[in-house]
């Protein structure tokens, strides 16, 4: 998708987002055969249920078919959720994912290689994050500081049978 177009979609559909209490996370227009298809990934604070997703893709599809953002072919319409392996790009997302598994990829130190890092985010703040690194083999998990300067890229683990602060299981959806 041309940068003018992903403009032009973005500055369409955000205010159709924001009205909706949700943010806009991605647009990305890809081909399907002799389709495009335009998918659109929003997300919240509470999270986004299927619900919220089916009336926003109305509201999307009727200001799309209003404008002429789409051009005269076929395009298939998807507004989502990031999932729950979500990507941590902005600062919105680490908050989000507080209490939650993720992997970091780490930027390289001058002159070695970079590293990777699971941890749980227990805190974040303007500079950075909390962690808590769980134990190997029975040790006890130590706590790391990690700036935002030190992540290349970062991703929400999937967890299942995680137990809570009161030790009861529960199961994230996935």
């Amino acid at each position: 998708m041309s940068t003018t177009q992903s403009e032009r979609l973005r500055g369409l559909l955000e205010p159709l987002v924001s009205a909706a209490d949700l943010d806009l996370e991605e647009i990305e227009l890809s081909r399907a055969g002799r389709r495009r298809v335009l998918r659109v990934v929003v997300d919240s604070e509470q999270g986004v249920d299927l619900d919220a997703c089916a009336e926003l893709s109305r509201v999307i599809s009727d200001r799309l078919d209003e404008s002429d953002a789409m051009g005269e072919g076929e395009y298939q319409l998807e507004v989502t959720s990031p999932g729950a392996e979500r990507p941590l790009k902005e600062h919105r997302h680490y908050v989000r994912a507080t209490g939650r598994l993720a992997r970091f990829h780490l930027t390289a130190p001058e002159g070695g290689p970079g590293g990777e890092l699971v941890a749980r985010i227990l805190d974040v703040d303007d500079e950075g994050l909390d962690l808590e690194v769980p134990g190997v083999k029975g040790r006890k998990p130590t706590s790391r500081r990690l700036a935002f300067g030190e992540i290349a890229r970062a991703r929400v683990e999937l967890e299942f049978n995680r137990k809570d602060t009161d030790g009861i299981q529960e199961e994230e959806e996935a």
